[in-house]
């Protein structure tokens, strides 16, 4: 039996001794921000807390400006730009004129209990204000707003339950984190060292190279600095002896896609298309997939096919030439005019290296040095791209590449995985305990 109607409506200002401001002292003056004392705005807020500190200030700035010290455990709001974000002070903070600082009542509420409540009660408290100029949370709505509140034991232990799945959360995100490093390293000696391959092992040793006498296949070769013999000069630096340098226009069929006006009068069959926001590094983003009329031509010309690399012309810097692998996720399909479709020539050039290699250091470099730029986005052509040089080793070596990297990603999408499944489990929880739905000893 719920016990929600045993849960007391209190105002939320009841439950505090007190909320303070905060302000940012002036950037001009060295001395305030030559100090000790963390000092945060909303942007310093992630999902689960804070991020890593950026900005420190010193005890003058404290005593004589705006911003104030937070102390250790107690509760962070932003009540303006980024609206609605919350944290625990993991230590003492000085906080923006962005946050409101939560100090609460220790004899009637638990601030862990306090902390996911208003996670939900902050989502209500913006809805207040939509429509209007308002860009923020007023603090008469922030006092007013009642929470059916539990007994002290009953809030500690579900503050517990909730705190347990949020770890389990965080550590499955850092292992999340540590994976895309290892992936990046991994990139890095890939493309510039390669594999062996049993044909590259006789090739060397019946060139005499003693680095090859103890290889084996898929093992990495030697570094340059180790065996200088196994390497070359390229444009973009060393690379194996074996490998060549190639345009990407000399080893696939590169075509723009569908311009939705120039096609919206004279289609006759209406299929998905994929757009930027699909396409991610990596991976599609199929949450939201629109309809496009196309005309049975333009059909014939631009239906993707299993293999086919989508790579966007624009975008943030971090995200330009992004791309990804095409594996008929939704079919029939096609692809908007800002989004190229790479279709490799067989046994030439591996889909899924390409995907990799687009992703890599050389190719973010390749189109952030090459893209028409303009304030923080950039776009490339089909010219650029068909020039877009790659590191090509044989065949048989880019599916190596391809096998090892893809076991560092499938460890990523498992975790990614785990991290929702706890992310839905959280919510259902919320939903139990803070509601009462579900009672608690």
């Amino acid at each position: 039996m719920s016990d929600w109607n045993k849960w007391a409506p209190t105002p939320f200002g009841s439950l505090v001794e007190r909320l303070v401001n905060g302000g940012t002292p002036p950037t001009e003056v060295s001395r305030y921000w030559s100090g000790d004392i963390p000092w945060i705005t909303g942007a310093d807020f992630r999902e689960n807390g804070l991020t890593e500190f950026r900005r420190y200030v010193s005890g003058e700035a404290v005593r004589e400006t705006s911003t104030n010290v937070i102390t250790e455990r107690k509760l962070l709001i932003v009540t303006r730009t980024g609206v609605g974000k919350l944290a625990i002070a993991p230590c003492d903070v000085a906080i923006s004129q962005d946050i409101t600082g939560v100090y609460p009542s220790s004899e009637k509420v638990d601030t862990g209990f306090l902390y996911h409540r208003m996670k939900v009660g902050l989502e209500e408290l913006k809805k207040l204000n939509q429509g209007t100029s308002i860009n923020g949370i007023i603090r008469s709505d922030l006092i007013s707003y009642e929470i059916n509140l539990p007994p002290l034991p009953q809030q500690r232990r579900i503050a517990e339950i909730l705190s347990t799945v949020d770890d389990a959360i965080e550590a499955t995100e850092a292992l999340i984190a540590k994976q895309q490093q290892i992936k990046l390293g991994l990139m890095h000696d890939l493309f510039t060292r390669g594999v062996w391959t049993a044909e590259s092992i006789v090739r060397a040793r019946e060139a005499g190279l003693t680095a090859a006498v103890s290889a084996k296949p898929g093992q990495l070769r030697p570094s340059r600095g180790t065996a200088p013999e196994l390497y070359k000069e390229s444009p973009l630096g060393w690379i194996p002896k074996d490998w060549e340098m190639k345009e990407l226009g000399t080893m696939s069929e590169i075509v723009s896609g569908v311009t939705l006006n120039a096609s919206s009068d004279s289609g006759v069959r209406i299929v998905p298309y994929l757009r930027v926001a699909n396409v991610q590094d990596g991976y599609l983003d199929l949450s939201e997939v629109k309809t496009v009329c196309v005309s049975e031509a333009q059909f014939v010309k631009l239906q993707l096919r299993q293999g086919d690399v989508l790579m966007n012309e624009g975008g943030d810097f971090d995200k330009l030439g992004r791309g990804t692998v095409w594996n008929c996720e939704v079919e029939p399909c096609v692809h908007q005019n800002h989004v190229f479709r790479v279709r490799p020539k067989t046994e030439q050039l591996d889909s899924h290296y390409l995907a990799f290699w687009s992703q890599s250091h050389f190719g973010k470099k390749y189109f952030v040095l090459n893209s028409k730029q303009s304030t923080n986005l950039a776009s490339i052509n089909s010219t650029q791209l068909n020039k877009f040089p790659v590191f090509c080793p044989s065949f048989v070596e880019q599916k190596e590449i391809v096998r090892l990297l893809g076991s560092v990603v499938k460890k990523v999408g498992a975790l990614t995985a785990e991290t929702a499944k706890l992310q839905k489990q959280k919510q259902g929880l919320m939903q139990d305990l803070l509601t009462g739905r579900v009672s608690v000893s």
